[in-house]
């Protein structure tokens, strides 16, 4: 893939990124999803991409816009045929109330290179690359906190472990709790906690817990980038979620996925914040109509890995806002 091309996604997620941001701390996580979804796919346009969405907004019929399957982007006769895996607004609910860690994040590979994960769960192992090939799913808490102890050189006693905060971990926290570890309880996006593994300044070493698994596929494609490690497997809520997965192809319903069988090939990873966060600040807005962002972009071909800090002057490009914010009448320009 053409390295140019992840400054062109980058720009993808700014959008997105500025047109949810508009909805921080409001509490309408439907209007801020809406905004970032409307302005990603308008983005897309100007991009020269045979796209399709892999990891999107969901099943077509549930999604108007970014649904599974969608084609993207400007399919000019040159235009690269890649797989994308996205999601406008990681954390909807962190944007609707101002916490942290919001972002907008874009993934992307080659044709047949990401798992088209269902829309169920995952149980989810991600740490940077100081520990990579020392945790495993088949490993218990104690014995994956132990190893990240050992490598990092660290007594366990600082370690930290990033999980969600929801009824299902209560015995995980407390199992983990019991080693002695440290732990930074988030209320949604575990893409921003998996990423944060690889981190330096995070502070965070270990990701443990369910979440996502479509979430899963693009933090293994942005651990891939940084040379950390990931693991994943499938947690079904019912049968209709079992069947639903075996017609997708999986064949293995308890399969440990690897990073590699996650995101396979080169792949591109962008994001950037909608609210601060433990490795990107969020949206900020200043006087004249202006606005900055702080974007990273990572390619697992080279291992670099960009900042992008952006201002944004809208009297001369005016954001383009998602519907119902303009019918309802609100001024950016």
């Amino acid at each position: 893939m053409d390295r140019n091309l992840a400054l062109e996604f980058v720009r993808i997620t700014e959008a997105a990124a500025l047109s949810s941001a508009r909805f921080m701390g409001r509490g309408d996580e439907k209007a801020a999803d809406q905004a970032a979804v409307d302005a990603m796919r308008r983005a897309f346009d100007s991009v020269r991409v045979d796209g399709t969405v892999v990891i999107g907004e969901g099943e077509r019929d549930e999604a108007p816009m970014l649904y599974i399957g969608e084609k993207v982007g400007w399919a000019v006769d040159s235009a690269p045929k890649v797989d994308i895996a996205l999601d406008p607004l990681e954390g909807t609910t962190i944007c609707a109330k101002g916490a942290e860690g919001a972002i907008s994040v874009i993934a992307v590979a080659k044709a047949g290179c990401f798992l088209h994960a269902p829309d169920t769960y995952m149980d989810k192992i991600a740490c940077g690359p100081e520990a990579k090939h020392c945790i495993s799913l088949d490993k218990s808490p104690e014995e994956n906190i132990g190893a990240i102890s050992e490598v990092l050189r660290k007594p366990i006693s600082d370690v930290t472990v990033v999980i969600l905060d929801r009824p299902r971990h209560e015995e995980l926290i407390r199992r983990v709790r019991a080693t002695g570890a440290r732990i930074r309880l988030i209320g949604d996006g575990d893409v921003s906690g998996g990423v944060a593994t690889c981190w330096k300044d995070s502070g965070i070493d270990l990701l443990l817990g369910i979440g996502g698994a479509p979430e899963g596929v693009i933090t293994a494609a942005a651990i891939k980038c940084m040379g950390g490690d990931f693991q994943g497997r499938l947690v079904f809520r019912n049968e209709a979620e079992k069947e639903r997965a075996l017609k997708m192809g999986i064949e293995d319903l308890e399969h440990v996925y690897q990073l590699e069988e996650l995101a396979s090939g080169e792949v591109m990873f962008c994001a950037t914040g909608v609210t601060d966060g433990p490795f990107l600040r969020g949206v900020k807005t200043l006087k004249d109509n202006r606005a900055t962002t702080h974007s990273v972009v990572m390619r697992s071909k080279t291992g670099t890995v960009r900042h992008i800090h952006a201002e944004h002057n809208f009297n001369i490009k005016p954001l383009l806002l998602a519907r119902s914010e303009a019918q309802e009448g609100t001024h950016v320009s």
